[in-house]
């Protein structure tokens, strides 16, 4: 099984690939029998190694082994997401916590051992191209921004106003080092901790926006189910979104799919059209189409009389 993995893996070819971060290896996208539990990201220099089950330590270290053979590594580190808090061992090299990467020509922040996410999501990398190609000039409303990667795009994008929120601080205070890590002035990027379910009214005093960006977790307690919850934000577009406004709706759920969004859209904005929809990097290889979706969608002009 491990020579399968091995098989797959493919070393930084160039130096301008070596600093980027993205996908290696895919295992919970189902396309690989018995390696479903394994994902394994290059982060500029760092190696994460993601388990979702125990795997023996001779596993382990043979995918160690390929690395510090094949790689100009500084850190290889494996996380265990089976267990509550995700804890982060450092196998080879430097115990990094905090990491700044790359993507492209931009720069984020990462975090690893602290929380069972990283702070940074590598299948959105197509989603944030997107935004920074079409947020010139657009006043934007990013929702569940977590650390505000979408924010960080376009604003580089030249949009001419950003509003993130999120329930988490945390999450903001990140947001805005991921923004500064890019030389980015705030003075038109704002950070708001809230509900985004109690907070229409503010959204309708705060815009209108030209482009919403909402990316909501499946599922968090006492906070938001994905399904029963999206529909209320897409019913209320028309209370802060421009007349010519464009929309990126965001899907994480495994049991839900396109399908739901296209059906969200049809029964309570008809207004809009879909655009596009957005794909995940290539590595991210998902065979039972449970992966991310990303729908892009446009307010019809309406007709003169």
């Amino acid at each position: 099984m491990i020579e399968h993995l091995l098989a797959h893996l493919k070393a930084p070819q160039t130096q301008q690939q070596a600093e980027q971060a993205y996908r290696l290896f895919h295992g919970r996208g189902q396309a690989y029998p018995g390696l479903q539990h394994i994902n394994i990201d290059w982060l500029s220099g760092v190696v994460l190694i993601t388990l979702f089950q125990p795997e023996t330590e001779t596993f382990v270290q043979q995918i160690v082994d390929w690395f510090v053979d094949q790689t100009d590594c500084r850190s290889i580190q494996c996380q265990q997401r089976y267990l509550q808090q995700g804890p982060c061992e450092a196998l080879y090299g430097e115990p990094l916590r905090e990491i700044a990467v790359h993507e492209g020509d931009l720069k984020f922040q990462m975090q690893l051992g602290a929380n069972r996410n990283t702070g940074l999501f590598l299948d959105m990398r197509n989603g944030r191209q997107w935004v920074k190609e079409n947020s010139g000039d657009k006043r934007v409303l990013n929702l569940f921004a977590y650390t505000c990667g979408f924010s960080v795009a376009a604003v580089a994008g030249r949009a001419k106003s950003v509003l993130n929120v999120d329930s988490s601080r945390s999450s903001l205070n990140i947001g805005r080092l991921n923004h500064r890590l890019n030389q980015q002035a705030l003075d038109e990027v704002g950070f708001e901790k809230l509900d985004v379910f109690k907070s229409f009214g503010r959204f309708k005093r705060r815009g209108p926006f030209d482009l919403l960006i909402c990316d909501p977790p499946t599922f968090q307690k006492g906070s938001i189910d994905v399904a029963k919850d999206y529909p209320k934000i897409i019913r209320r577009l028309d209370d802060f979104m421009a007349e010519n406004a464009q929309c990126l709706l965001c899907l994480n759920s495994p049991n839900l799919n396109v399908d739901f969004l296209q059906e969200q859209m049809r029964m309570f904005a008809p207004q809009y059209r879909q655009e596009t929809v957005l794909t995940a990097p290539k590595a991210f290889v998902d065979v039972e189409g449970k992966g991310l979706k990303m729908l892009c969608f446009s307010k019809k002009q309406s007709k003169r009389l």
